[in-house]
């Protein structure tokens, strides 16, 4: 059961496809999240992605994964892909 209570989840981009700037403000106020809540949410809404990242095999870096207020921004491979969420 995920500790998160979301509606949708969709992929807006990941850290290549955006400035520092727009990178920068995406991780305002950011909290630490639970990385395998998370994985498991990529799973249920986005499994292309969750295919394309291999999700089932270990992932390091998902332990720095955090939250915003409208993003949950998952790190894969020393890439940051900013999920936006609905609740």
């Amino acid at each position: 059961m995920s500790i998160y209570k979301i509606n949708s989840l969709l992929l807006e981009c990941n850290c290549s496809q955006i400035t520092e700037q727009q990178h920068n403000k995406l991780y305002e106020n950011s909290k630490k999240a639970n990385g395998k809540q998370i994985r498991n949410l990529i799973k249920k809404y986005l499994p292309e992605l969750y295919k394309e990242l291999a999700l089932h095999l270990h992932n390091p870096f998902e332990k720095q994964s955090v939250r915003t207020k409208t993003h949950f921004i998952y790190l894969h491979s020393a890439t940051d892909y900013f999920l936006k969420f609905t609740q």
